[in-house]
């Protein structure tokens, strides 16, 4: 029988938390890394540079791999021998090691959960409450496996009932280019399969815990149809040419598991999830000896990749910036910027448009600037900001046209695509969206070498900051003419497999 400790579990969580916020799972470096050198798409190679760079950094420095740090994800197989020595139920033992991590003085991770979704938003402030999935087992132990899941690909996860007769593999292949670049690829996809649409949800999400082994699959073969599957989606997935961060390219996944369930006569449920860039999850096992441990992966496991763009790079000064000088930039140049530029994400968007509908007056000018969608890491010792990657793009296209049209604003920042509003605003103003890459958050972090918070404090990590930058790399993903380099780029790294026919891929809002 073993005996677990309440305080050994919210110690175990709370280090697997930081352990995890820092350090990438090795074999997903070594997969990133195989896919940075046989990558052919210089967009696509960029942002995998930025992304294993950042990760390198990250590792080093014990700093958040991206600012998005995820909802928690917890998995909990108890051992029906199991005994506990606690006061606390096991969920809020779990909550407490949640709280404990997410608060920790030297690494401070953003709270991203809100309380009462539909209604006031209201943010807890130490990211919990978890979500937590129990299951009792034989033995004596204790499993764990904890995950911080980022908001990004969460938000692209997709659910059909299919009719029996119907073809998975035809549905993902359908509903991959609808997840556009949000998600941030290449990262791994979890496919669940039968079961009650909440069983094949949850399916999905615990194959993304699965180690990635997708080349030793390819060399024994396939010993059952769903493996067969996975193969099958592997290849079909990465010939869309979606690539990394939509920019077009070789590789748009690393993995594809598949989970399967039984399921009732007249139902096919299936789900598809994605991890992005940013993949985070641990598993240790309690046996009542203490707290878990967490060994520091070999740093040789990181390819010693220097932070170069190469010759091809603009340098764009932010406070001459001319609308002239914008219309010369293409989509999918790579630039450097540096000045000012302000920040703002969901919520200052919609009180920014609350202001104008009201007739009041903004508490920024956004004439001539550049909004950053970001919600930053709070910083920790000498830092001026903590990591600070970008947010889905796509989220403010509904404010866009009246923010060109009513203030004079000249461009954002974000990540993956812009829907047809946007980029017909953009086009019709001559705007510019660009976008940094999701999962190089501390990397984006050292460009930054001032942080003031201008407007609605009260927002947190969603309040208006005016960021100082200095060299912070960005792609051009639309440009003054309309062009969005996530149409055009996947496009030409599409590619036909033997007996198919060239897949087309459209990525929507």
């Amino acid at each position: 029988m073993s005996v677990i400790k309440q305080d050994d579990l919210i110690q175990s969580v709370a280090d697997a938390l930081q352990y995890i916020s820092y350090y990438h799972p090795p074999d997903f470096i070594r997969a990133m890394a195989e896919a940075y050198e046989k990558e052919e798409s210089p967009a696509a190679k960029a942002a995998l540079k930025q992304v294993l760079v950042n990760s390198r950094l990250c590792a080093l420095g014990k700093r958040p791999i991206c600012q998005d740090t995820g909802i928690v994800n917890v998995f909990l197989d108890v051992g029906m021998d199991v005994r506990w020595d606690a006061e606390m139920g096991v969920e809020d033992m779990v909550n407490a090691g949640v709280r404990q991590g997410y608060l920790h003085p030297d690494n401070v991770l953003r709270g991203s959960v809100l309380a009462d979704p539909d209604g006031a938003r209201t943010n807890t402030k130490d990211n919990t409450p978890a979500v937590i999935h129990t299951r009792l087992t034989p033995g004596n132990t204790l499993g764990v496996e904890v995950a911080a899941k980022g908001g990004g690909s969460e938000a692209k996860a997709k659910f059909a009932m299919l009719n029996p007769s119907d073809s998975a593999t035809d549905w993902v292949l359908s509903v991959v280019p609808s997840m556009g670049a949000g998600w941030c690829p290449p990262g791994l996809l979890g496919v669940g399969i039968g079961g009650t649409p909440e069983k094949a949800m949850l399916l999905a999400k615990e194959a993304l815990m699965e180690p990635i082994d997708i080349h030793d699959l390819q060399a024994r073969g396939a010993a059952n149809r769903s493996e067969a599957l996975r193969l099958e989606l592997f290849d079909k997935v990465n010939a869309l040419g979606i690539g990394a961060q939509g920019l077009g390219g070789l590789t748009t996944v690393l993995d594809v598991k598949v989970k399967e369930y039984p399921t009732h006569a007249a139902n096919k449920p299936v789900a598809v999830i994605p991890n992005c860039s940013a993949t985070r999850h641990v598993h240790f096992t309690m046996d009542g000896s203490g707290p878990a441990s967490f060994e520091p992966p070999d740093l040789n496991d990181w390819p010693d990749i220097a932070f170069d763009l190469g010759d091809e790079v603009r340098r764009v000064n932010l406070q001459t910036l001319t609308r002239a000088e914008m219309r010369e930039w293409r989509a999918g140049d790579t630039l450097l910027l540096s000045g000012s530029m302000l920040t703002g994400r969901d919520a200052a968007h919609k009180r920014l448009i609350d202001l104008l509908d009201a007739g009041e007056p903004l508490p920024v000018d956004l004439a001539g600037r550049f909004i950053y969608y970001v919600g930053p890491v709070d910083p920790v010792r000498e830092e001026v900001v903590g990591p600070a990657g970008p947010t889905t793009a796509t989220r403010m296209d509904k404010f866009t046209r009246t923010l060109l049209e009513r203030t004079g604003l000249m461009g954002m920042i974000g990540k993956g695509e812009r829907g047809p509003e946007a980029i017909a605003a953009i086009r019709d103003h001559e705007a510019t969206s660009l976008i940094a890459v999701g999962g190089a958050a501390y990397l984006v972090a050292k460009a930054i070498t001032a942080s003031r918070v201008l407007a609605f404090p009260d927002l947190g990590m969603e309040a208006i900051h005016e960021f100082e930058v200095r060299d912070m790399p960005v792609t051009v993903a639309v440009d003054a003419r309309g062009e969005s380099v996530h149409e055009t780029g996947p496009k030409i790294w599409a590619r036909p497999l033997a007996g198919d026919a060239i897949p087309t891929v459209s990525i929507p809002a």
